[in-house]
């Protein structure tokens, strides 16, 4: 499923109109008619398609695939959406936890930490790694390092640095221990650094 029209919808306050009008296209959803399906797909395809591209670049093969997912995961779950927040709100929290749970099956894959190669100096800090990501004006070249970067590099540093999510965390949904995350981490950064300062 690709992203269809450009209609970017407002984020509107809990309890305003936008989420009274929510609320009976989720209805109307449920009740299958296709007119508010295909709207539903229509207003909110857009938001989730770049949230996801953005968070699996550069491999665009996938995209396609996890957005349907969470198309899939919104229609079987739209019952319990209550239009206490807006629907693109809530169809954001699926995508962000589909793409979790393929950060999480990617890192957790045999061999994705444990086999890499020895440390060699690849464990020295970064600390200016997540100010950098921060800056505007470097974010076109970021993305191209990122992009660059070995799969399991690149998922860790997403899943951490734009996710938030803490090495702690990672480590008990990938069955890995902390350590191993930290070190998978440490030679991320270490790896950005140096396709960073010789790109």
């Amino acid at each position: 499923m690709s992203a269809a029209g450009n209609q970017q919808p407002d984020i509107q306050l809990e309890g305003s109109p936008a989420d009274e009008k929510d609320a009976k296209l989720a209805a109307a959803v449920l009740r299958k008619d296709r007119k508010a399906t295909a709207e539903f797909v229509t207003r909110f395809a857009n938001g989730i398609y770049a949230y996801v591209l953005s968070r699996l670049l550069p491999r665009n093969d996938l995209v396609d695939d996890l957005v349907q997912e969470v198309f899939l995961a919104a229609w079987e779950n739209l019952e319990q959406y209550r239009g206490t927040s807006p629907l693109q709100a809530w169809l954001m929290g699926i995508a962000r936890h589909k793409v979790e749970d393929h950060y999480r099956a990617r890192l957790r894959s045999p061999g994705a930490i444990d086999d890499l190669d020895g440390d060699s100096g690849a464990l020295a800090s970064f600390p200016e790694f997540e100010e950098m990501l921060e800056q505007e004006q470097i974010r076109k070249n970021t993305w191209r390092v990122m992009s660059s970067l070995p799969e399991q590099y690149r998922m860790a540093l997403i899943w951490r640095y734009w996710e938030k999510a803490s090495a702690r965390d990672m480590a008990a949904k990938t069955g890995k221990t902390e350590k191993a995350i930290e070190r998978l981490l440490a030679r991320a950064r270490a790896e950005f650094r140096q396709r960073w300062n010789h790109g």
